[in-house]
């Protein structure tokens, strides 16, 4: 969620948002009434690009449209283990292809129509007869990445096959073959419940702009509707504010504040002034720095669970391609690879700019996920041993554009530029020559990583739910929606490719398990990029703040924020 980077591209906004601080807007927080109530504001590192979750691909739109929608599953509190959301309970077919959800009765979307299994077939059917711009990438990444294509695009693999009512509260899916990812992806936000009156009323399928940047419909911008504990009042762009109130009529426990205003607020040390200031009540990305200083001024830092990677990317296009204009070709030989796997010194970047509780990392997952390899080869720190790889490859003096970012703080992230200080010096001490190119995050650097312009370079990944093929199928499949030729400029390894479609359709959960550890094993013999570390991102709030869960995902739930005074 991310988010955490989630996906490259970004679903354009209506149009260009002023980030306006909030020094330069009037404060709208109200106190706490008695008994509960007032108005919580949150500083976020920048806008949603819409407030419809299926054209959705990133973690500040998902912050916001997680308390407008819900799911038929929802990550769980303080976990990304799936639990029971708008359903009771599910059932899966001995084979893996049928799966029949019990839905929750007397629930009602925010216009006041029913939420049934109607409605969820709608939903789904919605997804899977996108046309136009509703299938470009930049805005149904997620469907396409768990899903595959659309009824239009028969020549492209599809997962989905259809969904049917059987009664009132029973919708039953089908899918075309088993797949590890469902139902666990279904805790995704873009694959949360709308309302079919709604989106039908409002044409939120009818989609501006370009394939590369499509632009927001009507109920994306004025008139989301879902189920959740909050409902939409009002979006102002120019802003840069998402206001929310309660939705009173909600079939659960109702939100401990009457409003949740949602402010942009890019620069890291302006969103703890502002804290600081009591013009906000919390804010996320917490700099591991201020940490300390936080909580003496009295301030509750929440540390989530650690459940994503930071990695150095390297350009796979010259593994296939070496000696293709613009590709270092130095980088096909695996001796390159393990020698800048061997000269990073990932504990000096765990213990001096991470947060407590960071780890270096040996693969591309976490060890909470399954699928975690205890057996891979690891790159212990060995400036002599990366200088030995450099020469035995005849590679000593080989020069790397290292592209990192400026202007954007991640939560597996926290300062870029530091961290490239630390890898760009160890680098040059095993006998490279670091070329450095510094972009602001976004368009700029990720369009660059993105066009393949790098030889390495800094990113990572927030995990969207809790599955070994999000963690290194995103990466390294060759269908994981283009991701991989993203991160990895082109990465191609068609033995890989046939160990992910295995993993991926065999329904044990204890074979599934084994041969994503395999898979492990096999990405760090081949050495496609460098996992780098795990760590834990921290979000903070108010002293009188209480009640706000931190999740592993970044999918807080904030209806259970309360005012304690």
């Amino acid at each position: 969620m991310h988010g955490s980077k989630k996906r490259l591209t970004a679903i354009a906004a209506v149009s260009i948002a002023a980030l306006a601080l909030s020094s330069c807007a009037d404060s709208e927080r109200e106190p706490a009434a008695e008994g509960g109530g007032g108005t919580f504001v949150f500083g976020a590192a920048g806008d949603p690009g819409t407030l419809d979750p299926a054209f959705a691909t990133d973690g500040e739109t998902f912050r916001v449209t997680r308390q407008i929608f819900e799911g038929l599953l929802e990550p769980g509190e303080g976990s990304a283990e799936p639990e029971p959301g708008l359903d009771d309970s599910y059932e899966a077919s001995e084979d893996g292809l049928t799966y029949t959800f019990q839905l929750k009765e007397g629930v009602k979307f925010h216009d006041g129509t029913d939420f049934n299994a109607e409605a969820v077939c709608f939903n789904f059917d919605r997804w899977y007869n996108f046309e136009g711009l509703a299938q470009s990438p930049a805005a149904s990444g997620y469907w396409q990445d768990v899903f595959g294509g659309f009824a239009s695009t028969p020549d492209v693999p599809n997962i989905f096959s259809s969904c049917s009512t059987d009664g009132e509260f029973t919708a039953v899916v089908e899918l075309t073959r088993v797949t590890g990812r469902f139902p666990a992806a279904l805790t995704l936000p873009s694959f949360a419940m709308q309302s079919p009156g709604a989106l039908e009323e409002f044409k939120a399928d009818e989609l501006g702009g370009s394939e590369e940047a499509p632009t927001v419909s009507e109920y994306a911008s004025e008139h989301p509707t879902g189920t959740g504990a909050f409902k939409l009042d009002n979006w102002d762009l120019s802003n840069g504010e998402v206001t929310l109130v309660r939705n009173d009529d909600y079939h659960g426990e109702k939100a401990g504040v009457e409003k949740l205003i949602f402010r942009t607020i890019p620069e890291g040390p302006t969103r703890k002034q502002e804290l600081e200031a009591g013009e906000i009540d919390g804010y996320d990305l917490v700099a591991p720095g201020d940490i300390t200083d936080l909580e003496d001024g009295g301030f509750n830092v929440l540390t989530r669970p650690a459940f994503n990677v930071l990695y150095l990317g390297i350009n796979q296009g010259s593994f296939a391609e070496a000696g293709a204009a613009g590709i270092n070709p130095a980088l096909a030989d695996v001796r390159v690879r393990q020698a800048i796997a061997h000269a990073i010194d990932k504990e000096s970047i765990v213990s001096s700019l991470l947060p407590d509780g960071a780890v270096a990392a040996t693969q591309f997952m976490p060890d909470t996920v399954s699928g975690y390899s205890q057996d891979v080869t690891t790159y212990e720190y060995d400036p002599a041993l990366a200088k030995s790889l450099l020469e035995q490859a005849g590679a000593v003096g080989t020069t790397l554009k290292f592209y990192y970012p400026t202007e954007v703080s991640r939560p597996y992230m926290p300062d870029p530029g530091a961290i490239f200080e630390v890898i760009s010096q160890n680098l040059t001490d095993a006998g490279f020559v670091i070329e450095p190119v510094a972009l602001v995050w976004n368009p700029e650097y990720l369009d660059a990583v993105q066009n393949g312009l790098a030889d390495i370079h800094l990113l990572g990944w927030t995990g969207d739910y809790d599955d070994a093929y999000n963690f290194i199928g995103t990466f390294f499949d060759a269908k994981a929606g283009g991701a991989s030729k993203l991160d990895f400029g082109g990465y191609v390894n068609e033995d890989l490719f046939t160990q992910f479609a295995a993993a991926d359709a065999e329904p044990d959960p204890d074979v599934r398990e084994g041969l994503y550890q395999d898979l492990n094993n096999d990405i760090m013999e081949f050495l496609p990029g460098i996992p780098l570390s795990h760590s834990p991102p921290a979000l903070v709030v108010a002293e009188n703040v209480d009640g706000l869960v931190p999740s592993p995902l970044t999918a807080e739930n904030f209806a259970t924020v309360v005012f304690t005074d």
